[in-house]
């Protein structure tokens, strides 16, 4: 009985309305397109969630170039290095699109985690499907083409398989940074996006927005 009664009460669980009522070590912010959030090299002291819009995180390495690691959607933690002693930023974070985040600071996040057991346990399981996440991109860059690669990120930007469906659309992203996630050239990522368009697999929009199907999803299928 206890354990049926426990299950319900995490269902019962909402993540937007408990970080907006947490006492003190919080703040909303609403950012503009391309506005930073931090920098690679900051210093690493809170925790970040994304109540609305995108966010882009990015490294630079020594010699100046620059790689996109991942966009960020609703509902996404980042910065969480903080939280196990990760003293500066390892990437910089950005937003894509208008964005409303909720940051935490990391006093505040750490006796959230060992006070109440619910968001522990919810974001124990974010950190895990995150996780999961990694080894996938890693796998997929290791033995997928490049083409699957760019679908695969497709797909994921659509959020498909999130609540069934994708998106109506991805806002406005460029081909260099889909190729610097993808692992190839902006041609080559100009010619996948051209064959997706003319097999109907994605339209675009005004103002460049693009829509995915979820028959891209055979893209990444094929073998």
């Amino acid at each position: 009985m206890r354990a049926v009664t426990a299950a319900k009460g995490r269902r019962r669980f909402n993540l937007k309305t408990f970080l907006s009522t947490i006492d003190g070590g919080r703040l909303k912010l609403t950012l503009p397109k391309k506005q930073t959030v931090f920098s690679q090299g900051d210093s690493a002291d809170s925790v970040f969630y994304i109540q609305k819009g995108k966010v882009k995180l990015s490294v630079v390495a020594k010699r100046g170039k620059e790689a996109t690691i991942g966009i960020l959607n609703e509902g996404d933690f980042f910065g969480e290095g903080c939280l196990t002693g990760q003293p500066l930023r390892m990437c910089s974070a950005t937003a894509v699109t208008d964005c409303t985040v909720m940051r935490i600071d990391k006093k505040s996040m750490m006796e959230v985690i060992h006070s109440e057991h619910a968001f522990s346990d919810m974001f124990v399981a974010y950190l895990l499907t995150r996780n999961i996440r990694y080894e996938e991109d890693l796998v997929d860059q290791l033995f997928n083409s490049s083409e699957k690669r760019l679908a695969r990120i497709l797909l994921l930007l659509a959020h498909f398989g999130k609540d069934g469906r994708p998106e109506v659309a991805i806002p406005k992203i460029s081909q260099e940074s889909l190729a610097e996630m993808v692992g190839t050239t902006r041609g080559r990522v100009n010619f996948f996006m051209n064959r997706f368009r003319k097999l109907g697999f994605i339209n675009y929009h005004a103002g460049g927005a693009l829509q995915v199907h979820s028959s891209l999803l055979s893209i990444v299928l094929h073998d």
